[in-house]
């Protein structure tokens, strides 16, 4: 019961009610409006099937394990540590390699703590090749297209809340890979029982804030590539 009821004291389902009770009272049509976008937006039965479709953006493909490289995107991070995406991204890695070799590519500017956890989780011998590829998504890919060629089998690992992008920029480049992709929390479906139709979560909100961000992101770069004004 606790769990059924606790949500409706929750800050953003307060601010709501209070909106519902403003739209009642004064009878505004903008307000009427901004309270369905706010509902819409933080609404968890909605932001789940948006969810779903992403996923199903992103699902990506596996290519077989013979004669492929895999190249997993770096996520940051410092001289000294590791940050939890490229953990997450690594620990992915190791599944997909099951104990098996293969060349590895390693896109990030702090490569030794990346090289570390990998070597500590794979018993393995592995050929890791790790290079500072560029500050962004779109820099990375542009050295990568340098380095590898389109008919060279690689296996792209990424988070799923870059997948999206990652995915168009395979077929922007024309490259022979299969994309798997980290589940985040953001991205994970929410338990929707009967209070999230009365209700918003503001993990919905950060939901849109990132698909909105990798969207524009790819938009931007694709009319600036156009323009010859990144780099190709």
């Amino acid at each position: 019961m606790k769990d059924l009821l606790e949500p409706f004291l929750y800050p953003q389902n307060i601010f709501l009610y209070g909106l519902l009770l403003a739209c009642i009272f004064y009878r505004k049509k903008g307000l009427w409006l901004l309270l369905l976008c706010f509902y819409l937006a933080g609404n968890t039965f909605f932001a789940n099937m948006v969810r779903s479709y992403y996923s199903a953006q992103i699902s990506g493909t596996s290519l077989a394990q013979s004669n492929t490289t895999y190249v997993v995107l770096g996520c940051g991070g410092s001289a000294n540590a590791l940050p939890a995406c490229a953990r997450a991204r690594l620990d992915r890695l190791g599944q997909s390699l099951g104990g098996q070799m293969a060349p590895v590519l390693i896109t990030t500017r702090y490569c030794q703590p990346y090289q570390d956890y990998l070597l500590s989780q794979q018993h393995q011998p592995l050929v890791i090749d790790c290079f500072d590829a560029g500050s962004n998504t779109y820099q990375e890919f542009s050295s990568l297209n340098q380095r590898v060629s389109q008919q060279q089998r690689l296996q792209f690992i990424t988070s799923d809340f870059h997948g999206w992008r990652v995915s168009k920029l395979l077929h922007y480049h024309q490259l022979n890979a299969g994309l798997s992709t980290v589940s985040s929390q953001t991205f994970r479906p929410l338990n929707c029982s009967w209070n999230c139709m009365f209700t918003v979560n503001l993990s919905n909100f950060d939901l849109y804030s990132k698909l909105i961000a990798e969207y524009a992101s790819y938009l931007v770069w694709r009319v600036s590539a156009t323009a010859a004004v990144w780099q190709r």
